[in-house]
């Protein structure tokens, strides 16, 4: 049974992006506060009566300040990402449509009669949510100055105009209160969720570097051994080549012995090189082991090791298996976002039998890109030459197991 697209989508997100989803919902949830509360407000106002005079038009306003809030908060997070330049232009519009509804409404609505109860709190209820959702907004959007400066001459805008043309002040002190309170705590509710975003993503990436200057290291110590090795050889080949040539031109018999010795010192080179290749490509199982539980815990993953047998397998056994833990090891820095590993390793019926196990698989796999799955496929032919095998399936969603079977008689590779 297929699982419908919304949970199948989710499920493809990395976890950053779900934490993202998450903080981009929660503020449009915020974005449209503003229209669903002064809607409510004025039909409670509305109920018994006729509809205020352009209550339609009333209306389309407060859909737009809801649409462009959404838009403020959507670029305002990216920019907050640092994905694209703060949107100063869609915050002037949102503020300058908020700000005229809630004026229109507070200066054009039916004027307060003295010593009578005001005839409804809908116009204090859209100018409070005005300032509230726009410096909510803000406050993600711009940078923390000029969100500070313009939060302050919005709520200006929305109290001093109305107290100069007779509004009630028991309507501008609400209006003054209830927009500094409910921002403060919107803006900085906000403003710590799109912080908690901004540092997943961070996090992620910084997990992403240290794979990469895992495989930059190796690489560099693998260079550095050839370099010191060919590096001497090379220059002596060289040299003694160039003499041979000398000593050839003037038909000297000491030039078949320069050539003698230029043949001694490249097989020499080949031995070494072949060494260095050897002990590149030989590794130790409990040193593998050891390196790849601090790597996957310097990541955050509970990584554990179950080890049945181990110190009764060959040295050759031990090699091939070490090149599975590292290799498995970095498939799940790379390619998933485990929460917890497992190393299991048991010996029985003349055959070592390794499982690393990990959960955190995307249920859609990310799309492959060229000169990727490699490394699976370089195990199989690895393990394949001592007469092993090599498995790797999900046994449950979310989890990934690679199974590693060799026979404790591998033979020696001829590598």
């Amino acid at each position: 049974m297929s699982r419908p697209r919304p949970i199948r989508r989710w499920q493809a997100l990395s976890k950053p992006q779900r934490i993202e989803l998450y903080v981009r919902w929660s503020l449009y949830i915020v974005a449209v506060a503003q229209p669903v509360l002064a809607l409510a407000s004025v039909a409670a106002a509305a109920r018994n009566d006729e509809p205020p005079a352009g209550f339609r038009l009333l209306v389309l306003g407060l859909l737009a300040a809801g649409a462009l809030n959404i838009v403020l908060f959507r670029t305002g997070l990216a920019a907050y990402l640092g994905r694209r330049p703060h949107p100063y232009g869609w915050a002037a519009l949102a503020a300058a449509v908020s700000a005229g509804l809630a004026l229109a409404v507070l200066l054009l609505g039916p004027p307060d009669v003295p010593g009578e109860p005001p005839t409804s709190a809908a116009p204090g209820v859209l100018a409070t949510m005005a300032a509230t959702c726009w410096i909510t907004a803000a406050a993600v959007a711009l940078p923390t100055r000029r969100a500070l400066l313009g939060g302050v001459a919005l709520v200006a805008l929305l109290t001093v105009p109305p107290a100069l043309a007779g509004t009630r002040p028991g309507t501008v002190v609400g209006i003054l209160f209830g927009s500094l309170l409910g921002a403060t705590m919107a803006a900085l509710a906000a403003r710590c969720s799109a912080w908690m975003a901004k540092v997943v993503w961070e996090l992620d990436g910084a997990r992403e570097t240290q794979a990469r200057l895992a495989v930059a290291e190796e690489r560099l110590r693998f260079s550095r051994d050839l370099h010191d090795i060919l590096g001497r050889n090379l220059a002596t080949i060289a040299l003694k080549s160039e003499l041979a040539v000398q000593l050839a031109r003037r038909q000297r018999p000491e030039a078949v012995d320069q050539m003698t010795e230029v043949q001694r010192i490249a097989q020499d080179s080949q031995r070494e090189v072949r060494e260095v290749v050897r002990g590149y490509r030989t590794v130790e199982l409990h040193t593998e082991l050891i390196g790849a539980a601090s790597v996957l815990r310097a990541a955050n993953v509970d990584c554990r090791t179950e080890l049945a047998g181990a110190d009764v397998l060959p040295a050759e056994a031990q090699s091939v298996l070490g090149w599975v833990v590292r290799e498995a090891a970095t498939n799940v820095l790379r390619h998933s976002e485990a929460a917890k590993c497992s190393f299991r390793l048991r010996v029985a019926d003349g055959a070592a039998v390794l499982e690393v196990e990990n959960d955190g698989v995307p249920a859609v796999p990310p799309a492959r890109t060229e000169g990727t799955g490699s490394g699976l496929r370089g195990l199989r032919e690895r393990l394949a030459a001592h007469g092993g095998t090599l498995t790797a399936a999900g046994p449950g969603p979310g989890r990934f197991l690679v199974t590693a079977e060799l026979p404790m008689t591998a033979r020696e590779s001829a590598a």
